[in-house]
C-alpha cells in the first residue's frame, strides 16, 4: 500500500507544532527584514552626510584655488 503524497492527519492538534513553528519563523523573518530597513536607512543618512561634507569641501577648496 502507497502512503499518498498529501497526508491530512485525522487528529488536528498534529498542526500544533507546525503553526508553532511557522509562527515563530515568520517572527523571526519580521524581525530580520526590520533590521534590515533600519541599517539601510542608517546606511543612507550617514552616506548622504559624508557625501555632502565633502561636496562642501570640495566646493570650497575650488573657490579658493
Amino acid at each position: 500500500m502507497m502512503m499518498p503524497f498529501l497526508y491530512f492527519p485525522e487528529d488536528k492538534a498534529e498542526y500544533i507544532p507546525a503553526i508553532i513553528a511557522l509562527a515563530v519563523f515568520i517572527f523571526m523573518a519580521v524581525l530580520a527584514m526590520n533590521f534590515m530597513i533600519k541599517k539601510s536607512r542608517r546606511d543612507e543618512k550617514d552616506f548622504k552626510e559624508k557625501y555632502d561634507k565633502l561636496l562642501k569641501k570640495a566646493s570650497n577648496d575650488k573657490t579658493n584655488s
